[in-house]
């Protein structure tokens, strides 16, 4: 039997897209323009295994779908500065993939639609000069063995991509919640230049034992 890692039960960064217990694989595509303005694309997906077993015992009514048209439009109204621009939905037979893309007047609009409670991100300085993190928070544990091994077969078809477009030269630095420079397995990262990256596979994200902080520097 392969080593597990104790899994952690945590949000990613969207507190729209608090999907505990779900299988997801999330992409975020930020573009920022000079006057810090700038559109974002969100590409989610919810495995279809995870919808049939919503359907279970007459429990159909209950839409298994996390996050569709309608929350976006609910969410969307109560921020100021943002626009829902597009939502789409297909089913690629073994996942719903949801795209949606978004208009932000600033920064710091982006940063409320992305972590409402503002615990998890930061900014400072300027759409011209500036510095942006956003933390994947630490949760309770999960240490019994054998729902590890199973939630990461849920989780392994799955990544987190967060990809940031800058109107000039930009960096990405990778970090714990500590402070500490962290390589996680399976990640791949683009460090610098006028689009930097980071992506991970899901599981590797959720157990993370010190939280991952992605700082944005340009």
């Amino acid at each position: 039997m392969n080593k597990v890692k104790s899994i952690k039960l945590t949000v990613l960064i969207f507190p729209l897209l608090i999907l505990l217990g779900s299988c997801l694989g999330l992409s975020a595509d930020i573009t920022l323009k000079e006057n810090g303005s700038g559109n974002l694309t969100l590409e989610y997906c919810v495995s279809n295994n995870l919808d049939a077993l919503g359907k279970l015992d007459g429990n159909e009514r209950w839409n298994t779908i996390p996050v569709g048209r309608a929350d976006f439009e609910r969410t969307i109204a109560r921020l100021p500065g943002m626009k829902l621009l597009s939502f789409s939905s297909r089913n690629d037979g073994k996942n719903t993939v949801n795209t949606v893309k978004l208009e932000f007047e600033s920064i710091n609009a982006l940063l409320a639609f992305m972590d409402s409670g503002g615990r998890r991100s930061s900014f400072s300085g300027n759409a011209q000069s500036g510095s942006l993190s956003l933390s994947f928070g630490e949760s309770a544990e999960i240490k019994n063995p054998h729902l590890n091994e199973f939630i990461e077969d849920l989780f392994k078809p799955y990544a987190v991509k967060l990809t940031m477009n800058f109107p000039k030269e930009g960096k990405l630095l990778v970090k714990d919640n500590a402070g500490n420079a962290i390589s996680i397995p399976g990640n791949e990262i683009v460090p610098s230049g006028k689009k930097v990256s980071f992506s991970a596979p899901v599981y590797e994200v959720l157990s993370s034992s010190g939280g991952i902080k992605l700082e944005f520097l340009w």
